[in-house]
């Protein structure tokens, strides 16, 4: 028997089942199958465990879930689950302009103002517990800070992203 056998308490609980709710919208967000994650983490993870968890069957340790963030490249918090939060209420047509940008191009550039772009992206994927890892939708308002980071106006960050090969083209 592996240790891994033997870090799991088989009860379930509401809060369980909420955890595995989670577990699941990480992983479907990183479009991985049960199947895949098994073959990626080298047998790490097995479907069936994994799957026993997402249904909240099973209970995972703390030190399991931990690896399991790092194999989905998440902070540990964003695989627990979270008090119902209120939607914030959309700002005028000026503030409420999305842009997206292709997190991909955007790993591939390095200099201090994209570092300070890619820690701000983290902080916004975070917060909105997006971590599909390709693209990511700024807001109206995030651009103001954006812009700060690329010395541009306000009104020309989406230009100025444009211009970097940096938005978003599906």
């Amino acid at each position: 028997m592996n240790m891994r056998d033997f870090d799991d308490d088989v009860t379930s609980s509401p809060y369980s089942r909420k955890v595995g709710e989670r577990l699941r919208v990480i992983r479907r967000q990183k479009r991985l199958s049960l199947q895949e994650v098994e073959a990626t983490s080298a047998e790490e993870f097995k479907a069936s465990v994994l799957g026993a968890y997402e249904r909240g069957e099973r209970a995972i340790s703390v030190p399991r879930l931990e690896r399991l963030a790092k194999f989905y490249n998440v902070p540990v918090d964003q695989l627990l689950p979270r008090e119902e939060a209120v939607a914030p209420a959309e700002g005028d047509a000026a503030t409420s302009k999305k842009l997206a940008v292709d997190l991909l191009k955007l790993s591939q550039l390095s200099g201090q103002p994209f570092e300070m772009l890619t820690r701000f992206l983290k902080m916004i994927q975070v917060q909105r517990q997006d971590f599909n890892g390709k693209v990511i939708t700024v807001r109206g308002d995030d651009t103001r800070a954006i812009a700060a980071m690329l010395d541009v106006p306000v009104d020309q960050v989406g230009q100025r992203l444009d211009a970097l090969d940096l938005l978003y083209r599906p």
